[in-house]
């Protein structure tokens, strides 16, 4: 099946005023606070001992290995986001950093290939024994696709030759006859391998990939079983039994049909999937997929793309269990779900995938980074009430304020990596044809074998729904265009100079009939702010609304509202307003609405219940985008209301 490809980020320059709040921020900020965390040099904040790990594992300092199994993984995306950053704002020194961090993580490579301060430290002799826990696999995906995107960007091969030689030692020990029906534990370096196979052309890497994906969930299940090795260690200390569907092998993956499980896990999984559908022209593997995206777009994602709706394990739970105030919803979540659609685009060519990853990607994947770049949410509620977000009870997973960092810190790197590889997002292309996933302002380059073309969109989209799209092509190459028509799109047209043109609308994208050189086209569709309603099975929101504008989810934060949002009804019978203001979160489109709230009167402090009936008051009502929450202080937040008609 033909896959749609991706643009290099080298001919990508955005310019958006909605995103330059957070892009402009990666090489500023980002990054450097990044740097220093892993360094453990910010004051007060969790340490990384990311640096000091591969010195130690290096023989470069005394020491012993301190942090999480996976710790490695938090160089690895911070690496990944220097290469990202590097191909649209060249930093000389900030890659000399980056080649210094690679020469260390080469020092601390074993004579074989291997790499993992936690093992190479602690436990030489456990190497492979405990997939389940262990995450050797899951540091290793990660660590080569940092290596991939370096040698893409700087075109320098000493890291993707340090991870190709690790890469070739994973082939050999799990084609193994002991290691036969092995597969990781946390899936991510079969997305690694793929990657790999395709930059170096090698199939070998393609082929162990496919192989792990294919011995996941079949009998005799090797997670289940591996603690019968005698070399196997505890590492978690988890008294609860294993259980299959956490770690998606309670079934063969082309027989699995719902979400199950940790959900980052999960999606990891899924993106190899579609990539193995589409290199092996696997219809039965991209069946499943289908399936599963099916699974948890219509019953178990969170009107904010966030998934996995258990603070327990992380995981998915069942249909419809969506609760706002004690969820998980992991940013990293979120950006495994923004790559699964990416990639279900890119075979299927539909943009109801585009809808959902465009979803994540401005809601709950922003919502995890403050709007100054160094601090962060792990955990992405829907509804937040500081006072009960205590330590030691069911709620100490909820933080009402973003954290400098934490002790298992892979949200933080990982936004910082989708941030600076945001235009991999934008678009796809197959031969002279360009199809526009997102409306972002910025200028591409399409390359093709008989020249090139400049394409320009300049737009105030998610605010506005208008979009200029101008298309110069020096050599006098045509270009043809898909626009994407995204499922909220009122009245989508597209003009020339004034007369709307003809196009072929077909699975969520516009197709433009004829081809274009040297011209403007102006795309318009009304996206006016919507109250919407969730499935009546959604128990946590019955009786209640949300607001959206666009791909925007709105929420009401205690500095406009005031405390005791849980109080707070919308009248849905009356119309909503929009406002874009200059002053407020860098400037944004704020929405008005009225409503009633409990009233206190009559209440004093010492009466819990009484037999008198509840009295509301008018009230005005402001309703911010959800990604923006928690930068003007603490406070309670709610993305549901209830509501009144």
């Amino acid at each position: 099946m033909e896959k749609l490809e991706l643009l290099p980020l080298k001919d990508i320059r955005l310019d958006d005023p909605f995103w330059n709040k957070y892009t402009r921020l990666v090489t500023k900020e980002i990054i450097p606070y990044q740097w220093e965390t892993l360094n453990d040099r910010v004051p007060d904040a969790e340490p990384s001992h990311c640096i000091s790990n591969f010195q130690v594992a290096a023989g470069l300092k005394e020491g012993t290995f301190e942090g999480a199994v996976f710790q490695d993984t938090d160089v690895a995306k911070w690496l990944e986001a220097v290469a990202y950053s590097l191909s649209y704002e060249p930093d000389a020194a900030l890659e000399q950093t980056a080649d210094e961090v690679i020469e260390l993580i080469g020092k601390a490579q074993q004579p074989d290939g291997y790499i993992n301060t936690h093992f190479t430290i602690l436990a030489p002799e456990h190497r492979w024994a405990n997939l389940r826990e262990g995450h050797e696999l899951y540091t290793a995906g990660h660590l080569l696709e940092a290596a991939v995107a370096y040698y893409k960007v700087t075109g320098k091969d000493r890291f993707l030759n340090i991870m190709r030689r690790f890469a070739d030692l994973i082939c050999d020990v799990f084609h193994q006859e002991k290691y036969s029906r092995a597969v990781p534990g946390h899936q991510e370096v079969e997305i690694g391998l793929i990657k790999l196979a395709e930059v170096t052309g090698d199939r070998k890497y393609m082929d162990m990939a496919k192989d792990f994906i294919d011995r996941r969930g079949c009998e005799p299940n090797y997670l289940v079983t591996e603690h019968e090795n005698p070399l196997w260690i505890n590492i978690f200390k988890d008294v609860k039994p294993f259980l299959p569907a956490y770690s998606q092998c309670h079934k063969p993956v082309r027989e699995q049909d719902t979400a199950e499980g940790h959900s980052v896990r999960a999606t990891y999984m899924y993106c190899a999937m579609a990539d193995l559908a589409a290199a092996y022209d696997d219809r039965e593997l991209l069946d499943a997929c289908k399936r599963l995206w099916d699974n948890i777009v219509e019953k178990r994602m969170y009107i904010t793309g966030g998934i996995g709706s258990s603070g327990a394990y992380e995981r998915f739970t069942t249909d419809y269990d969506l609760p706002n105030d004690c969820n998980y919803s992991e940013s990293c979540a979120s950006i495994g779900l923004a790559l699964f659609s990416r990639r279900m685009a890119q075979i299927t060519r539909d943009g109801k995938y585009i809808d959902t990853m465009e979803r994540a990607l401005y809601n709950t994947v922003l919502a995890g980074i403050a709007m100054d770049g160094k601090s962060f949410f792990y955990v992405n509620p829907l509804e937040v009430w500081p006072d009960n977000c205590l330590e030691h009870t069911s709620m100490e997973h909820v933080k009402p304020v973003r954290q400098k960092w934490f002790g298992v810190a892979c949200c933080p790197p990982n936004i910082a990596r989708t941030l600076a590889s945001l235009g991999e997002y934008v678009y796809f292309r197959k031969d002279d044809c360009l199809w526009v996933n997102l409306y972002l302002s910025g200028e591409t380059v399409l390359q093709t074998e008989d020249g090139s073309a400049t394409v320009t969109q300049k737009t105030r989209f998610p605010f506005e729904g208008k979009t200029e799209l101008h298309i110069s092509s020096g050599t006098g190459h045509p270009v043809r265009l898909a626009l994407r028509v995204p499922a909220y799109a009122e009245g989508f047209t597209v003009t020339e100079g004034g007369a709307e043109i003809p196009v072929n609308i077909r699975d969520g994208y516009a197709y433009l009939t004829g081809t274009f050189t040297d011209t403007t086209l102006t795309v318009t569709f009304a996206m006016p702010a919507r109250i919407v309603y969730a499935n009546p099975n959604v128990r946590a929101d019955a009786g209640k609304a949300a607001i959206v504008k666009g791909p925007l989810v709105y929420c009401l934060e205690e500095a406009d509202n005031g405390n005791r949002l849980a109080g707070i009804y919308l009248d849905t019978a009356r119309p909503l307003e929009e406002a874009y203001t200059d002053s407020l979160l860098g400037g944004t489109c704020i929405i008005k609405a009225k409503g009633k709230k409990l009233s206190e009167k009559g209440w004093d402090g010492h009466t819990l219940y009484a037999a008198k009936p509840p009295v509301l008051e008018d009230t005005d009502l402001t309703f911010i985008p959800y990604c923006y929450w928690d930068n003007r202080g603490g406070g309670e937040m709610s993305v549901w209301v209830k509501y009144l008609t």
